[in-house]
């Protein structure tokens, strides 16, 4: 396993060439094709993954059967951290939203890893500050931004992790279904789908299937403000 991968893992950044080939020796490679689960809500969490390529969505089913999405993930993002620190049951499904290949790290071997290595239980915990603030922005937004404000704070979130720059503005192959898109706003399908159709007769995106272009960034931020 190349130890470019571990390095480009903001998490084991600051490791040594040598330390982060001994971490990759302890990782195994696991893939998934899209719609295929990591893990369910209620699952034993016994390892940490590092999603090589590809997205995963992490998400809450309801007693209804209603999805609820808490975030998208992709390349160099850790899955699982949580339960390093918590034994305690899966807290959410992760779900594959595009072929996507992974590193699975035990919870054994990666305590035994940060015994030597103490900085990065630091790091972690940065890690889980961030996706906590995360967390709660996104409460803030579900209780005092509309519906067309949370669908353009996501397509913007979304092209700053995936988008590609080109001529006509930020390609953002962003994997999901337009019922993803409104699982992940907390909101209805057809409400997300009449903002997406305004976005579009303003001009200000383009909807290319599962994949957005991004026209007038600047609309869209004082849309999501």
């Amino acid at each position: 396993m190349e130890t470019s991968i571990i390095a480009s893992v903001q998490l084991f950044a600051g490791l040594s060439e040598e330390d982060q080939a001994k971490l990759a020796e302890l990782m195994s490679e696991e893939t998934l094709r899209r719609g295929e689960s990591l893990f369910h809500e209620g699952d034993s969490g016994e390892h940490l993954f590092i999603i090589v390529d590809g997205k995963i969505k992490l998400g809450h089913a309801a007693d209804d059967g209603r999805e609820n999405l808490i975030a998208i993930l992709g390349p160099g993002e850790i899955i699982g951290e949580l339960s390093l620190f918590d034994k305690g049951k899966r807290s959410t499904s992760a779900t594959a939203v595009a072929p996507t290949t992974l590193l699975a790290l035990s919870h054994v071997d990666l305590m035994g890893f940060i015994d030597t290595n103490p900085d990065m239980a630091k790091h972690m915990l940065r890690q889980l500050a961030q996706r906590l603030r995360k967390t709660n922005e996104q409460m803030a937004d579900l209780v005092f931004a509309d519906v067309p404000g949370r669908v353009a704070k996501a397509l913007l979130d979304l092209a700053r992790r995936f988008g590609e720059r080109t001529q006509e503005g930020v390609y953002v192959a962003h994997d999901l279904t337009q019922e993803e898109i409104a699982h992940l706003v907390g909101a209805s399908r057809e409400t997300v789908n009449k903002s997406l159709a305004d976005f579009v007769s303003r001009g200000w995106i383009r909807l290319e299937g599962r994949a957005v272009t991004l026209i007038e960034i600047g609309r869209l931020e004082k849309r999501a403000s």
